[in-house]
């Protein structure tokens, strides 16, 4: 028993050694995923203002066009052009304004490239002046509850949609996204972001539901005020 014992004595600092070492990679690889998400989120806002920018650098030449086509006469051809700009403003002007910069920004950016990707949204948000999350970690969980709504609805061949609520209920925070799902196996990344997104709301005293029904899947946070 004396001989077990040292043997097993000797073993536990290489054992807890090894289980750190272990740890240290798996939390890095972890960092390195998100550190990755967060910059995507970035570049997605960058590129909603860069389209505003983009706008309002051409609008000299749109009323040139116009006004070239008017003087011909070309009405016909005025309300083609026309019916263009409209089109392509709608995705410029579906820009949030809740009054946080946050939450504006990376439902704007999410939201703007579930349109692209022609996914029907159906979206409304209520912030209040404070919330109960910093904001950092409120761009990565509401930024990825949409990627994998949008990662999901990649894999519909039709009826796509996405459907995403903020607001107060019973005196919690509440984000509901609810999207169209095949049915197919969780997607890269998916695990991982949920886990965070429950890592986040236990941090703040908060909790997260999931729930798939036939076609739908839903996910829900609550986080006290």
């Amino acid at each position: 028993m004396i001989y077990v014992a040292i043997i097993i004595l000797a073993a536990a600092p290489t054992f807890f050694v090894t289980r750190y070492i272990y740890l240290r990679i798996a939390e890095q690889r972890i960092n390195a995923y998100f550190d990755e998400t967060v910059v995507r989120h970035s570049d997605e806002v960058e590129n909603i203002y860069r389209q505003m920018r983009g706008w309002k650098h051409d609008y000299h030449n749109h009323i040139q066009v116009l006004k070239a086509h008017l003087s011909l006469g070309e009405m016909d051809k005025i309300e083609g052009y026309l019916d263009g700009l409209e089109n392509d403003l709608q995705e410029v002007d579906s820009i949030f304004r809740t009054g946080n910069v946050m939450i504006d920004a990376i439902l704007t950016a999410k939201l703007s490239l579930a349109r692209a990707k022609k996914i029907e949204v159906d979206s409304a948000a209520i912030v209040p002046p404070t919330l109960p999350i910093a904001p950092v970690d409120m761009c990565i969980m509401v930024g990825n509850l949409l990627d994998n709504a949008i990662e999901a609805c990649d894999l519909m061949t039709e009826g796509a949609f996405i459907r995403i609520y903020l607001g107060i209920h019973k005196e919690m925070f509440y984000i509901s996204v609810q999207n169209a799902d095949s049915g197919e196996k969780k997607r890269r990344g998916t695990g991982q972001g949920l886990s965070r997104i429950e890592k986040i709301a236990s941090k703040y005293g908060g909790n997260v539901n999931h729930q798939n029904e036939p076609g739908v899947y839903s996910a829900e946070v609550m986080l006290p005020i």
